[in-house]
Order: structure tokens, then C-alpha cells, then sequence
């Protein structure tokens, strides 16, 4: 698996060529993801999904802002998996394995159900990113941290992050 993952983390980085945002993004965004998996003892397959999920989340964006002129979340989630599956077959994940990184891809900006310790580990490792890129308050972030974060390793990082 984990040459797939490095093929695909290039894959990704030709994808998003000439973006430095995005391929920054997906980067800290995978980086947190694989260390919150780990800090929580997750399931060494589960977790190279999960970081398969966190490479690919925003493959939508480039999609969205040429079809809509802008990329908002719930677009992101419908144009998204489409191009994930296609480039996950490409890269010969198995059939299971494109189904989980769909669905974690179209549930990246859903808050409400929470849809496995995967799921809530992207979203958690998306807004450690998406927090400090974005500049959110002081009361933004306090809301976040108790009403979104709920690993104890995503907590520990967001708290330490932010000085909480």
C-alpha cells in the first residue's frame, strides 16, 4: 500500500500542477491525518485508506470553480469522488478500498453524521488546516474544538495549535 499512496501523493501533486495552495493544502491535510490515525491507534489499513481519502479529498476544487466559479463545500463533496475513483483505479486500489475514499471525499464537509473514526479524522485533520489558513476567532475555534474535534489526539493538536 504504501507505494500506492507515494504514486498517488504525485498523481495528486501533477493534478493540482501549478497550485501551490492546493498541493499545500493536501499535504498538511494528509500529514495531520497520518498522525492522528497513528497518535490514535488505528488500524494500520484503515489508516493508509484514510490517508489515500486525505491526498484526494479536494480533487473536486479544480472541477468546481471551472463548472460552478466556485468550490463550497457541498460542491467539492458531488464533483469529487467521480475523479477519485477514476484515479484510484488507475493506481490499482482495490474496489473497497475506492469506495471507502469516495465516500470519506463526499462526506469531507460533513460535520453531522459522522461516518467512522476515519471520517472524523479527515474532518479534524481539514480544519487544523482549514482554521489557521482561513484565520478563524478566538470563539470560532473554541466552537470547533467542542463541537467537532472528538479524538483525543485531534484535541491535543488543535488545543496546542491554537494556545486553547
Amino acid at each position: 500500500m504504501q507505494e500506492r499512496l507515494q504514486k498517488l501523493y504525485l498523481k495528486m501533486m501533477d493534478f493540482d500542477r501549478g497550485q501551490p495552495d492546493l498541493i499545500q493544502h493536501f499535504t498538511k491535510v494528509h500529514a495531520y491525518a497520518k498522525l492522528i490515525a497513528e497518535l490514535e491507534g488505528i488500524d494500520p489499513h484503515v489508516r493508509e485508506v484514510l490517508e489515500a481519502a486525505a491526498l484526494v479529498h479536494d480533487i473536486g476544487i479544480p472541477a468546481c470553480d471551472e463548472k460552478y466559479g466556485s468550490h463550497p463545500g457541498p460542491l467539492q463533496e458531488k464533483e469529487g469522488p467521480p475523479l477519485a475513483r477514476a484515479l484510484l483505479s488507475e493506481l490499482g486500489f482495490a474496489p473497497e478500498e475506492i469506495e471507502r475514499v469516495c465516500t470519506l471525499v463526499g462526506q469531507h464537509h460533513t460535520l453531522s453524521p459522522v461516518d467512522g473514526i476515519d471520517h472524523q479524522i479527515l474532518l479534524e485533520a481539514d480544519l487544523l488546516v482549514n482554521c489557521f489558513s482561513h484565520g478563524n476567532s478566538r470563539e470560532s475555534l473554541e466552537h470547533t474544538l467542542e463541537n467537532v474535534i472528538a479524538t483525543k489526539a485531534g484535541r491535543e493538536i488543535f488545543t496546542v495549535m491554537f494556545g486553547l
